[in-house]
């Protein structure tokens, strides 16, 4: 052993803090099976490189690739070497970090000196910030939310992406650096979240730049991030640094069996069909954080951890809600810029049902690691075709030569174990999806419980915000709530949200599938939300939606409110228009809605009038113009709404049908044809729930 990593352990030892765990049991492990000469890689080894350079020319990675070796070096080594900025991290450090992860990979995969030496530089970078995140915990103690689990797994991996290319000292500053700055403020985080009772109490850095105006109260942060993305990436952190320094380092064990049951009491997260409840970004993140930590520890430990949760369900529940569309992309960049707004391009054939805080699917890498790991056709086909490969793990993983199998016709129609309904004809951008927002909280949510996206011929008809403030400070706050959403309003007001001050956590508010049933080329199902719109608005004693698909183009939207003193009802249909192309108009009981690819005509039925309008939402117009239609029925205390709406492709003849809405004796007889569809449809709205006869 070298001075140089003698030194290195004794400091290790001195500044990280020793705490007592409860290990998890190690009997069942076994080995990986090591290459000739030495140990396995983190995440792949010398053999697979020739695999891995045969996927740079692959088609579904060329564009990447072509990014990630053709990137502005010279702008890279100019921001390096002048403007960063050690007291800024959400941008800075995230800058420095992302060099890093891109430059060793190419380096690994073909040896550019250029991307050596950048690479080097934003290392060095890295280990110069004084703190590695911008959260304290009691005021002084780092923790490690965002920066510094990132950080770790960055140096982590470059470590083996530069193998051979760097010195003994700079592998020993390396590796000091993620020991002292790294794995203590990740074990930190997870001690809090573990204990919260010992917390003295998590708060922003003032030293950090961070906008005074967005650090909202982190008093109940150890208890609402134990359920949220933001757990699981210090876990895959601590436990990747467990397992580098495994037998070099005196608290690796220690590290390691947090990160463990961490990861384990963080799995219960997804259902039993690996739904997750954050939504189809953050799903990508978090599970791919999951998978790195699982692969890192089986490769190089031995111990399994592979199977933690539903990995083929999860990349099914992603399958579920990849909704691609049609267009070009949306640039946020020609937005006003704030650093609490995302500013993620909405690129149409990454589109996605996109309830809460998503924007557009995640990074598919996750998977090619379930088709290899899982030997899943399902998951390879995905790989290949779903959504889009955007980091360096895909190449790692996807093997062109593992089996494909696209989606059968069971997958058409989902009810997740987390309430969330999608119906479709299939997964192209002329396909047609219906969903409807059920279920109950989540971190990032938005307040739109029953709350309805249809997407038709490649647009969006029915839309869900995208980019939603992520501070109450802001005014597209506005957009998280039920008043921007496809959905319910009691004299104007929605359901229960909170009001920000602790972030984008979870409400309080549940809907619940009461009936959900699916056919050949039909789907219905029945949400009640009326404990959600309670909470709030105490004269509220029932509201459900039902919605009937007739497949492809045709859905039905039958609302029941029923409350203790007569109140106005509105209903409300948001209209895509992000990229300027969204136009609703509105007459009587009728409504439109068009967009370049498709159009919508709906019509709007109760026992008394129904007055529809086409207005805006309250933004300053930097912010755009977001358009919706409203239908409201005057002021009553019992509201039985029925929305008939039809899909049609655009430009192309007008064809949007003749469908005819009658009442009979209390319910309502849909009947006529839509493009080639003939309808009868009966719908009885008097019990518990309605009674629905298709002919």
């Amino acid at each position: 052993m070298s001075t140089t990593r003698r030194t290195f352990l004794k400091n290790s030892a001195v500044l990280t803090a020793s705490l007592p765990l409860t290990r998890l049991p190690l009997s069942a492990a076994r080995p990986a099976p090591a290459p000739a000469g030495g140990k396995r890689g983190l995440l792949f080894d010398e053999s697979d490189l020739p695999r891995i350079r045969a996927n740079t020319r692959h088609p579904r990675f060329a564009k990447l690739w072509a990014e990630m070796s053709g990137a502005d070096l010279a702008a890279d080594m100019d921001f390096l070497k002048n403007k960063v900025r050690f007291n800024n991290h959400v941008a800075d450090m995230m800058r420095c970090r992302q060099i890093v992860e891109r430059s060793s990979f190419v380096y690994a995969v073909n040896n550019d000196a250029s991307h050596l030496e950048v690479a080097k530089l934003a290392i060095r970078k890295l280990i110069e910030y004084p703190k590695w995140d911008y959260f304290l915990e009691g005021g002084k103690t780092v923790m490690g939310l965002q920066r510094a689990p990132e950080a770790t797994i960055a140096l982590a991996y470059s470590l083996d992406f530069l193998r051979g290319a760097l010195s003994e000292q700079e592998i020993a500053d390396i590796e000091h650096n993620i020991a002292t700055k790294g794995a203590p403020a990740c074990f930190t985080t997870l001690y809090g979240m573990k204990y919260p009772d010992r917390v003295k109490g998590w708060g922003f850095d003032p030293e950090d730049d961070y906008p005074q105006a967005f650090r909202v109260s982190l008093a109940r942060w150890p208890l609402i991030l134990n359920a949220t993305n933001l757990k699981i990436i210090p876990v895959a952190a601590l436990g990747i640094a467990a397992v580098l320094l495994h037998d070099r380092h005196p608290q690796a064990s220690q590290w390691l069996d947090m990160a463990r049951s961490s990861a384990k009491a963080f799995s219960t997260m997804y259902g039993s069909d690996g739904a997750y409840d954050e939504g189809a970004s953050y799903w990508g993140y978090t599970t791919m954080h999951l998978a790195i930590f699982a692969e890192t520890l089986w490769r190089r430990l031995g111990i399994d951890d592979r199977n933690l949760i539903n990995y083929p369900g999860t990349v099914r529940y992603a399958l579920a809600y990849s909704m691609p569309t049609k267009g070009s992309a949306w640039d946020p960049a020609k937005s006003p810029s704030n650093i609490v707004i995302p500013t993620l391009r909405v690129d149409p054939e990454r589109d996605i049902v996109n309830f809460s805080d998503s924007l557009t699917t995640s990074d598919f890498a996750i998977a090619a690691w379930v088709s290899r790991t899982h030997h899943d056709p399902l998951a390879q086909y995905c790989a290949l075709n779903i959504g889009a490969m955007t980091s360096h793990f895909g190449f790692i993983w996807f093997d062109e030569k593992a089996p494909s199998r696209a989606p059968d016709a069971s997958l058409l129609n989902v009810r997740l174990s987390n309430d969330i309904v999608i119906s479709r004809t299939g997964w192209t951008a002329d396909d047609c999806v219906v969903a409807l927002r059920s279920g109950g909280p989540a971190n990032h949510e938005h307040a739109d419980r029953n709350s309805v996206i249809f997407k038709a011929y490649g647009e969006r008809l029915f839309h869900d915000p995208f980019r939603a403030g992520y501070s109450y400070t802001i005014p597209r706050w506005k957009l998280r709530l039920t008043a921007a959403h496809t959905a319910v309003l009691v004299n104007g007001y929605g359901h229960q949200y909170h009001d920000g001050h602790e972030g984008t956590n979870a409400s309080w508010a549940w809907a619940h599938v009461q009936s959900y049933k699916t056919g050949p080329d039909w789907m219905t199902v029945t949400s009640d939300a009326t404990e959600a719109y309670s909470l709030v608005l105490p004269e509220v004693q029932r509201i459900d939606r039902t919605l009937i698909y007739l497949k492809p183009d045709i859905l039905l939207m039958l609302d029941r409110v029923t409350l203790s003193t007569a109140e106005p009802v509105q209903l409300r249909y948001q209209v895509y228009n992000d990229d300027g192309n969204g136009v609703a108009t509105a007459k009587g009981n009728a409504f439109s809605i068009a967009r370049p690819f498709a159009s919508l005509n709906a019509s709007v039925h109760s026992a008394g009038s129904i007055a529809c309008s086409v207005l805006k939402h309250d933004l300053p117009e930097s912010e755009g113009i977001h358009p919706f239609v409203e239908a409201v029925s005057p002021s009553a205390a019992s509201h039985v709404l029925l929305t008939v709406a039809t899909a049609q492709p655009s430009p192309g003849p007008q064809s949007q049908g003749d469908l005819h809405v009658r009442e009979e004796r209390g319910s309502w007889r849909v009947t006529g044809s839509h493009r080639g569809r003939k309808v009868n449809v009966l719908i009885d709205p008097a019990g518990t729930l309605p009674t629905i006869t298709l002919a």
